[in-house]
């Protein structure tokens, strides 16, 4: 079953204070995705219009669904959920996206808060923690599972160090991307030659002569 469609309005009797937030599900597993969907029906303040098992299905229905929160797994079969949420935001910016997997690791962590997603949990939290997170999502907080945020603010620390500025770091990001100087110039609004001059600058600072070395370097430090 690819998707279960709910055709109740969200606000059902008109009245202002009705009003419940518009949420879909993008889960591969259909028992939790189900349980998902159950437990935020079953909330006052939330209503699931659809659950998908794949980020092309939902993307395909995103105009009509018009979800203001998305929750969204990591590891799906076809687009991975972190170019799902690269899709979503392009689509819709407001969109709230929080992350519900398995995976915990640095690299999906951060891959997954850059690409637009406002909150990131693993799996093994209460039901109740779930909604309370949906909830501080619309408010504009962004949620964390304990580990994850030990996770966030440990790499804040590391880059506090870092000899790179921001814009350096910036760069230095979508050249790991495998992003060519043309690209990087015209996603940061810069011309090519300040590009070729943050590299400069960066393979001084890190004291490499390559893009490679200097990609390796900056993961190994956690500076990107």
């Amino acid at each position: 079953m690819l998707t279960k469609n709910i055709s109740l309005p969200a606000n059902p009797s008109g009245n202002p204070g009705d009003h419940k937030i518009r949420v879909i599900i993008i889960e591969d597993d259909e028992i939790i995705r189900e349980s998902f969907i159950s437990l935020i029906n079953d909330s006052p303040k939330f209503f699931c219009l659809a659950g998908y098992e794949n980020c092309e299905k939902a993307l395909r229905n995103f105009g009509k669904d018009d979800p203001e929160i998305v929750l969204m797994d990591i590891e799906l079969p076809g687009m991975s959920g972190i170019e799902g949420i690269k899709k979503v935001k392009k689509l819709k910016p407001e969109t709230d996206i929080l992350v519900v997997t398995v995976h915990s690791e640095d690299e999906n962590v951060f891959d997954a808060l850059c690409a637009g997603a406002s909150g990131y949990l693993v799996k093994n939290i209460p039901p109740g923690k779930l909604i309370d997170s949906l909830e501080e999502v619309y408010r504009g907080g962004a949620p964390m599972s304990t580990d994850i945020a030990r996770k966030v603010i440990t790499s804040f620390h590391h880059n506090m160090k870092s000899p790179l500025s921001p814009r350096e770091t910036e760069v230095l990001q979508h050249l790991a991307k495998g992003k060519s100087y043309t690209m990087i110039a015209e996603e940061l609004f810069i011309d090519k030659e300040t590009v070729r001059t943050h590299i400069k600058n960066i393979y001084q600072k890190l004291n490499v002569n390559s893009k490679a070395t200097a990609i390796e370097k900056a993961s190994k430090d956690k500076l990107i």
